[in-house]
């Protein structure tokens, strides 16, 4: 395995390839002009947020919703929101393989801010259940794909039920560029998602493993009477400039975290996820979030001395389930699996998220 000296994508990954000079076919297609037609794009995404945001105000209690799972972008998110905007925000979590970390960073910063907040904790018994069937029955592009994109909407769809209730015009997510994936959300969930669309996966539906129960966590919009009004779903940092280490350095300056420990997403991750990287470092030879940060890198969005540094460690991590990646370990342990039971079972697009 080779990596990029310009972004540190690995020839591991598909359609990946390096030459003699030890650079990517990515880094020598890109093209500085796509970058001033995607900053024209962002331009036009960031007037319609400023928009949204004067809109929302005195609709109702709160004028936004945050999901936050104590990372440096939902954070830093809160802390602009209101106190950049003026807007009354409601922090919520759903409250699944959140670390102490970051359980501690969401609480320095709602405090420091005086922002309430609202935690669903739902039965483990669930999320047990379907991370298990999952990991065992996963689709081609692995772990990560497979059970990010069945957690992600269920997380989602509770911060949707939870605006419908309160009449919240608007929810704003801490999503990085980048994520999710494009074809899924380019700054905002399509009105037709959010209005029309079932949430519950069809192949959890058709395997037989879930009753009715289990899948009703998922959103529909069609539960809900006609008129009801469903809130906007925005990425702000799809429309804002974006960096990463502007936000860590943040975070960090402003008394919403600790320390830069506790600023880096390698330390707030949810403990599952390290199994996650681990099953698709066994299947692929490569960590599935390399694309993701080398694209930052690529962009300028990221540091490349840093990730230089710390995406070896990370794997050295995972590999040997030491320091964090003890986290393999624990989280096989609390989903009653041996890592010989990770396989990959299912076709391509088993598991595709609603769109």
């Amino acid at each position: 395995m080779t990596t990029c000296k310009q972004c540190l994508i690995s020839d591991a990954v598909p359609d990946i390839t390096l030459d003699a000079n030890r650079v990517c076919n990515l880094c020598r297609d890109f093209n500085p002009q796509d970058q001033i037609q995607e900053e024209e794009a962002r331009k036009e995404r960031e007037l319609d947020l400023e928009k949204a945001l004067r809109d929302c105000k005195n609709q109702a209690e709160y004028d936004c919703l945050v999901p936050v799972s104590g990372g440096k972008d939902s954070l830093y998110l809160v802390y602009k929101l209101k106190v950049e905007y003026g807007l009354k925000v409601l922090a919520f979590t759903t409250d699944i393989n959140i670390p102490p970390i970051a359980w501690d960073n969401i609480r320095r910063t709602l405090g420091k801010l005086d922002i309430d907040h609202l935690v669903y904790r739902p039965s483990d018994k669930f999320y047990q259940k379907a991370f298990r069937y999952l990991l065992k029955n996963q689709e081609p592009r692995g772990a990560v794909y497979t059970v990010s994109y069945i957690y992600a909407p269920l997380f989602e769809g509770d911060a949707i039920k939870l605006a419908i209730q309160k009449n919240i015009p608007l929810i704003l997510a801490g999503y990085s560029p980048g994520q999710p994936e494009p074809e899924r959300m380019l700054y905002e969930f399509s009105r037709k998602l959010i209005c029309e669309v079932d949430w519950t996966p069809p192949a959890l539906k058709t395997c037989g493993e879930f009753d009715e129960k289990e899948l009703s966590r998922f959103f529909n919009p069609n539960n809900y009477p006609k008129g009801t009004q469903f809130p906007r779903y925005l990425a702000p940092y799809h429309a804002w400039k974006y960096n990463q280490e502007e936000v860590m350095r943040k975070v960090v300056e402003l008394g919403l975290v600790k320390s830069n420990k506790h600023a880096s997403p390698i330390f707030s991750n949810y403990p599952i996820n390290w199994l996650l990287m681990y099953s698709d470092l066994k299947h692929f030879g490569y960590n599935p979030y390399l694309p993701e940060f080398a694209a930052l890198i690529r962009e300028g969005k990221a540091n490349l001395k840093e990730w230089k540094i710390l995406i070896p460690l990370v794997d050295f991590m995972i590999k040997n389930k030491v320091f964090l990646g003890k986290d393999v370990r624990t989280s096989l342990n609390w989903l009653e699996m041996s890592e010989h039971e990770l396989a990959i079972t299912q076709p391509k697009g088993a598991y595709d998220p609603p769109v």
